[in-house]
């Protein structure tokens, strides 16, 4: 029996086509409206993101008489930037910001592929407890444990280092890749698995062989690993503080704190704080949102 509904009487007269066209009015209205509202969100969400970029890029008189207009050849100015780059270290707190954000994205990319890969394909004893564990993880913020992790890193003896940064927010970003990546290691078909071995590929090899089956995945795990370790403020202020180890979130924030009330310098530190995280997003969203709809599909 088909499930298909029966025409309507009105429509009963008319040619295949023609009903054809007069059933999908209503779900092409129905679709209008859905991207309509994706396009009011948009453009709520990145107004005030053009808003600070482009008068970033104004001189103060502009930016006081006309805030909502875009800069042009008599408004231009780059005032704000200068003063950002003479009396503030942008350029160290960039290169920190990678180094700690590039290096916690690959350990935690790797350490979570290497931990999935193990809870999916071996059955040991407390496979399951470690598993529960780790989902504990994502439940607990690693916020409530800031006095342990910082009384740790002094006797680590790595209170103002980069590395302090790095190893909590891997450890921060471990629980939710592993619980990510083993929705994608299921999938992986268990012939590929089994052929390899009896080829005499070691279990490393093995795991080399599947890694490339879970890309999606893998880029699901980075960006949202990327973004909050490079907005994070709170475990740069706790735990590196030092002026040669700030990020730029705090160097952004000491710089704000400063300029207050030179507006043109407040627009350019946000912009330059924010517009590199805005690209990388851009680079990787393809592969982010094909791992989180194959991951919800699975």
């Amino acid at each position: 029996m088909s499930s298909r509904p029966l025409p309507l009487p009105a429509m009963r007269g008319l040619p295949e086509p023609s009903r054809r066209r007069a059933a999908s009015r209503g779900p092409r209205w129905g679709a209008w409206g859905v991207h309509a509202m994706l396009l009011l969100y948009s453009a709520v969400a990145l107004g005030p993101i053009i808003l600070i970029v482009a008068n970033s890029m104004k001189s103060r008189r502009a930016l006081f008489e006309s805030p909502f207009s875009l800069p042009s050849a008599a408004t231009f100015d780059l005032i704000g930037y200068e003063t950002v780059i003479e009396e503030a270290g942008f350029d160290r707190y960039f290169l920190n910001s990678l180094i700690v954000t590039a290096s916690a994205v690959v350990l935690v990319v790797l350490l979570s592929a290497m931990a999935a890969h193990a809870l999916v394909e071996y059955d040991f004893r407390g496979n399951t407890a470690l598993g529960l564990f780790l989902a504990v993880g994502i439940m607990i913020p690693i916020r409530l444990g800031t006095v342990s992790l910082l009384e740790l890193m002094v006797d680590l003896r790595l209170v103002n280092t980069l590395w302090a940064l790095i190893l909590v927010y891997t450890a921060m970003g471990i629980p939710l890749g592993v619980f990510l990546l083993s929705q994608f290691f299921r999938q992986v078909p268990s012939d590929i698995k089994a052929s390899a071995r009896i080829d005499g590929a070691s279990e490393y090899r093995v795991f080399g062989l599947v890694l490339p089956l879970v890309r999606p995945g893998l880029g699901a795990v980075a960006v949202f690993t990327m973004l909050p370790v490079w907005n994070d403020l709170w475990f740069p202020l706790i735990l590196a503080p030092d002026e040669s180890k700030r990020t730029v979130t705090l160097g952004a924030q000491q710089f704000l704190g400063q300029f207050a009330s030179n507006w043109n310098a407040v627009l350019a530190a946000l912009t330059l704080a924010m517009v590199p995280i805005l690209l990388l997003y851009v680079i990787f969203s393809r592969q982010f949102l094909r791992g989180l709809t194959e991951g919800a599909i699975k």
